[in-house]
């Protein structure tokens, strides 16, 4: 394992982030289709490239379900939202969730540009975040976050 690691930034990419926060633990009807129905939808983007996606990491928190995603491009995320899976979900969640106050869900999208961007890792032992959506590099001792942000 590399001591300190980053990724290349040389390539424009979208961040995600969607989430959900459970207001009533207890009103399980309400807020367990909410939470199964990323699951169907990660399956999907796992399984098929093309889509645009990279990759994602899932934070649990108090009651709060956090996924922040990787995208090649924000026209692959907007197409995939507008998908037959997503759309599915989202009818879903109209029908089943909408109306209670049991859960709450949110989402924010960023476009971030090439050179934008940058990263380091130290002593991670499975890759996460941007790691696994772009190409490794080592960093020297020398690297600041100065000189990986230079804009090519």
């Amino acid at each position: 394992m590399q001591k300190r690691i980053s990724t290349r930034n040389d390539q424009d990419l979208v961040v995600f982030i969607i989430g959900m926060r459970i207001n009533k633990w207890w009103d399980v009807k309400n807020w367990w289709p909410v939470f199964m129905a990323m699951r169907p939808m990660l399956q999907e983007l796992y399984a098929d490239k093309s889509i645009g996606f990279l990759s994602q990491d899932t934070t649990l928190g108090s009651r709060t379900i956090v996924l922040t995603q990787y995208w090649e491009s924000i026209d692959q995320l907007l197409d995939y939202a507008h998908g037959k899976t997503h759309k599915e979900a989202w009818i879903n969640f109209y029908k089943k969730s909408a109306k209670s106050e049991a859960v709450g869900i949110f989402h924010e999208t960023y476009e971030v540009k090439a050179g934008a961007y940058e990263s380091v890792y130290s002593r991670i032992n499975k890759p996460r975040g941007i790691l696994k959506a772009r190409e490794v590099q080592a960093l020297t001792d020398d690297s600041t976050a100065k000189s990986r942000l230079t804009h090519p």
